[in-house]
């Protein structure tokens, strides 16, 4: 590899490796609609990427909707349930397997910088016998911020030994690429179908899916992009 500009990738979770964010997404829309409300996607969108409602907080929307408070305990218990019990039985994203084989397949190392906690990602990578394929994995619980602070990847340039010439990020939300930006590093964008009406500005690329290019040229594409970059 000491010829090579490219020595890994680095992939977002939620979203991303895991459409965790439409089942979240959609346990919001299932609430609301007891209350006999629509859930705004492009207000929850704004959310997506960090680990927290500081754009929009769905439970304060309702209570304007309302004009009274509702339980915040028992609504988020009743989401909560709703959600585990869909998220734990998706399966990977369209594309990520082969886009894994493929980087693996070229000696690319693998790391994952998630806004999420390590229980969570590791979990559920393990579930999806995805665990062994990467090498580094940075968790929300590791740093002080999340995205979008760069701090994740900062902490994941450190575990690699690399330095951001090296590697390109996999991103699909708004905070995501404004994190990979502020750290310096290539970032192609791959939405899902929730950050699909976001803007995602600032991103190096946009592809629609990573089942709708050939990764192995993606790669190569990046690998060009990045050497005449920097």
């Amino acid at each position: 590899m000491s010829n090579k500009a490219l020595h890994a990738i680095i992939f977002d979770f939620d979203g991303l490796i895991l459409d965790t964010e439409s089942a979240l997404f959609a346990s919001w829309q299932h609430i609301f609609h007891e209350y006999g409300h629509p859930f705004p996607l492009e207000r929850w969108a704004a959310n997506v990427g960090g680990y927290q409602y500081d754009v929009f907080d769905p439970l304060a929307h309702l209570d304007e909707l309302l004009g009274t408070p509702v339980d915040r305990d028992a609504v988020n218990k009743a989401r909560r349930e709703w959600y585990l019990e869909r998220v734990h039985h998706l399966e990977a994203m369209p594309g990520v397997r082969e886009a894994i084989t493929t980087a693996r397949s070229r000696e690319l190392r693998l790391a994952i910088a998630s806004s999420s906690s390590r229980n969570w990602v590791s979990g559920h990578l393990e579930r999806l016998g995805l665990l062994p394929q990467f090498n580094v994995i940075c968790c929300g619980d590791e740093v002080d911020k999340v995205k979008p602070d760069p701090a994740l990847y900062y902490l994941a340039l450190e575990r690699l030994g690399l330095g951001p010439d090296q590697l390109f990020v996999l991103e699909d939300s708004p905070k995501g690429i404004a994190a990979a930006r502020a750290a310096s590093l290539y970032c192609v964008a791959v939405p899902n179908p929730v950050t699909r009406v976001s803007p995602l500005d600032g991103c190096s690329r946009r592809i629609e899916s990573l089942a709708s290019v050939s990764f192995s040229q993606l790669i190569d594409e990046t690998e060009k992009a990045i050497s005449g970059a920097f």
